[in-house]
């Protein structure tokens, strides 16, 4: 495996409480593999991606469990204009995440190398230009032409279509499916949307709480969900062919916050399948043909 996360653990003090955001999660992403990490804001992703190089919004948090990552991770985070620096030229700030050992000649080729395998129309114009100067798709791109600077072995890419349009989420996706195959990095996508993972990733983990919930290969996920959370996020991706007064399917409440999650399974104050024993303690789990979930509920 390239990356292997085992019962990782993100915990933080405040006002004298320890606040667990990421409980026991592990998961694992094969070479060349292309995985997903899915859930509502609020349930970990994302930290549960920066604790992969450790890179925690806070010296206070505790990290524990075991990561055994490759190298060369790469990040490209959402909302771009916020990630890169306002006041650097685009080529200054991909030149300190190229190898050491080029001469500045050979950095700004490599710079227009870069951006013109994203798609960029004029990659010497974007090389040459300010954040501002680029639209919120040209600035993503811009993220993951810096991304590949490094020549990652595992791509994470968090929310990567936040706040563009959808034309332009559509192009991005597309761009990292085919940077990841032609280069051969492998991809976690981690989004909120599980319509987006359809014939893009091989396997799925969806987490909520904290914790992932359910886990397996994307076919059989989305044709047969198992947790009444997993069924609730493929309820709520809106239908092409749904009439245009039909009502969204939603799930209603929200991810109470890491310090309010209540006893046994986090999700029964939402789910419309609970019983009393959802209340009483953590859900067992359940695995069956390479595919896991956990749930009180029978049948599920």
């Amino acid at each position: 495996m390239l990356l292997e996360v085992m019962n990782l653990r993100v915990a933080f003090r405040r006002d004298g409480r320890e606040i667990v955001p990421v409980r026991n999660v592990s998961f694992t992403v094969p070479e060349h593999g292309r995985v997903a990490l899915v859930g509502e804001s609020g349930c970990g992703k994302s930290l549960t991606a920066l604790s992969l190089k450790r890179l925690s919004p806070t010296d206070r948090a505790t990290v524990s469990g075991t990561i055994k990552a490759p190298e060369r991770i790469a990040y490209v985070f959402q909302n771009p204009s916020d990630s890169l620096n306002p006041v650097m030229r685009i080529r200054d700030q991909i030149r300190e995440a190229l190898p050491g050992g080029m001469d500045r000649a050979a950095q700004d080729e490599r710079i227009v190398q870069l951006l013109e395998r994203t798609g960029l129309p004029d990659p010497q114009r974007a090389a040459r230009a300010y954040p501002c100067e680029l639209s919120g798709g040209q600035q993503q791109r811009c993220m993951i032409a810096m991304a590949l600077a490094a020549s990652p072995d595992l791509l994470v890419a968090d929310e990567p279509t936040t706040a563009l349009d959808v034309t332009t989420q559509k192009q991005v996706l597309e761009l990292i499916d085919s940077l990841a195959a032609e280069t051969g990095m492998a991809v976690l996508l981690i989004t909120h949307n599980l319509g987006l993972v359809a014939g893009r990733m091989d396997f799925v983990n969806v987490m909520y709480a904290g914790q992932i919930v359910e886990a397996g290969p994307v076919v059989d996920v989305l044709a047969d969900p198992r947790h009444p959370y997993t069924k609730g996020l493929l309820a709520a991706v809106p239908a092409l062919d749904a009439p245009r007064d039909a009502p969204l399917a939603d799930i209603p409440g929200t991810v109470p916050p890491p310090d309010r999650w209540p006893p046994g399974c986090a999700f029964a104050p939402r789910c419309a399948m609970a019983t009393d024993a959802c209340s009483r303690g953590q859900p067992p789990a359940t695995t069956v043909g390479g595919r896991t979930w956990s749930c009180f509920v029978k049948g599920s």
